[in-house]
């Protein structure tokens, strides 16, 4: 029987697991990590962020390829199948594999595939491929386990036709229709994809509006390009059955309709991946979704054991687990821990979205006095060359101290633009004022001239220049 001893171990190596066994091994501690077989790089690597995120770009490429006036003049537009993209989008994900996987051994991190189950709280068994097992020690331990599709038990998800966000990726076949249940960043995600295959899509929505989290003004854009791209958006729906058989799915709503499609995609929620830790040896119990409640340093309240990541719940986001990982253990290391907030969301529909900061509804409950500064990428040189036209920059500011409030964009590439934004929002003082952006010189032609250009229109309408 192997045993191994670590002053930390990390369960999961996602993002959050990632960050956490890095940060530690820098500052001097012996570090293992315990990972399912072949799944370095966690959730993230294999079924979400990554794999989902290079879908897109997929798809972005057959849209432009098929609307692109310069290749329209040498054929007709062409039709390419879910499964050709996804085969095209996996090539990434050996690379992103290979290139985690030598993180941990340039930094000599024990890493232990297999699945992991407490025994007390500074004891581990793991669990290996052919059922031998092995126990590793370690003074403090964090779960940074992810988390995977909510599967409500009166679906059958073991049916070929019905999928989650998981087993799409393992989709064989284009469906002609699909409905996708859960219009929340996955399902918004998944619609932008199938539709710019030219599938047609039911997308149900529980909530008024899409991504309510979001400025109202963006919320509606990514409602208007949904529709425009072909997907029947259902609000204030819930389900009330599932019936699948050879030729399709039937899904039954609480209002009495019923949709007939291709195929159902499930994409409404998602849950911890603690139900195989066995936490009650160590007094340890999930909330209803499987996540695990933590204080401002990260520690489940069990003394050496921490979690970050997908299991603690919100932002529930790949940058700020890895973010919440490196703050968990600087903790524990005894340095100072910063709490993982005001993070900026990305959200890769087609166009994608991404803001930091307070959106016009909030600013305008907190009696907030501020100001609208908008730039359209219609107007900016570098969209009309690329050919990006759809989308625009927004900024909220303060109407008398002129500070970056809030910062909203729709649009290419609207998740790398944010961070210009978010650079000034976070300095001090008088630093953080939308003058920054008319008082430096941007190049031309970029999409971050938006910024100027948002800026003046700001400024312009508080009459400050």
């Amino acid at each position: 029987m192997a045993e191994y001893t670590y002053d930390l171990l990390v369960i999961g190596s996602g993002p959050a697991g990632e960050g956490a066994a890095m940060s530690a091994v820098k500052s001097g501690l012996k570090v293992g990590i315990v990972e399912k077989v072949d799944m370095i790089g966690g959730n993230c690597a294999h079924k979400g962020t990554i794999p989902s995120k290079s879908l897109r770009h997929a798809v972005k490429q057959v849209i432009r390829y098929n609307t692109h006036n310069l290749f329209r003049v040498i054929g007709e537009p062409r039709w390419v199948s879910f499964p050709d993209v996804l085969a095209s989008a996996a090539k990434v994900i050996p690379k992103q594999v290979s290139m985690h996987t030598k993180f941990y051994s340039r930094n000599r991190v024990g890493v232990h595939e297999g699945r992991a189950s407490f025994v007390d709280a500074h004891r581990v068994a793991v669990t290996l491929s052919d059922g031998a097992q092995e126990y590793i020690n370690a003074k403090d331990i964090i779960i940074t386990t992810g988390s995977r599709p909510y599967n409500p038990e009166n679906v059958n998800f073991r049916h070929a036709r019905v999928y989650d966000s998981d087993s799409v990726l393992d989709m064989k076949h284009t469906p002609r229709h699909i409905i996708i249940y859960g219009a929340g960043v996955i399902g918004c995600e998944y619609a932008s994809i199938f539709a710019g295959l030219g599938v047609k899509v039911d997308l149900i929505n529980s909530r008024e509006q899409l991504l309510s989290f979001l400025d109202d003004e963006i919320s509606d854009a990514l409602s208007y390009h949904l529709r425009d791209g072909g997907v029947t958006v259902r609000h204030n729906e819930d389900y009330e059955s599932v019936d699948a058989d050879k030729d399709g799915v039937t899904l039954a709503l609480q209002s009495g309709k019923k949709l007939r499609a291709d195929a159902l995609l499930w994409c409404n929620g998602r849950t911890g991946n603690t139900d195989k830790l066995e936490l009650h040896n160590i007094g340890l119990e999930a909330d209803h979704r499987g996540q695990l409640k933590v204080d401002e340093r990260y520690s489940t309240g069990i003394d050496g054991v921490y979690a970050s990541g997908d299991v603690i719940g919100w932002p529930s986001l790949a940058s700020a687990s890895y973010d919440q990982g490196r703050a968990c253990a600087r903790g524990i290391c005894g340095l100072s821990v910063r709490q993982v907030n005001n993070v900026p969301t990305g959200i890769y529909t087609l166009p994608e979205i991404s803001s930091i900061g307070q959106n016009e509804r909030e600013l305008t409950e907190a009696k907030v006095p501020y100001e609208v500064g908008r730039a359209f990428f219609k107007n900016t040189a570098r969209a009309q060359i690329s050919g990006e036209s759809v989308g625009m920059l927004k900024l909220l500011f303060h109407t008398e101290t002129l500070e970056i409030l809030g910062i909203h964009c729709f649009g290419a590439e609207a998740s790398e633009i944010i961070h210009i934004g978010q650079a000034i929002m976070t300095q001090e003082g008088e630093g953080n004022s939308i003058k920054f952006f008319v008082r430096n010189t941007f190049n031309y032609p970029t999409m971050a001239e938006a910024y100027r250009t948002a800026a003046l229109e700001g400024l312009n309408r508080v009459n400050r220049f």
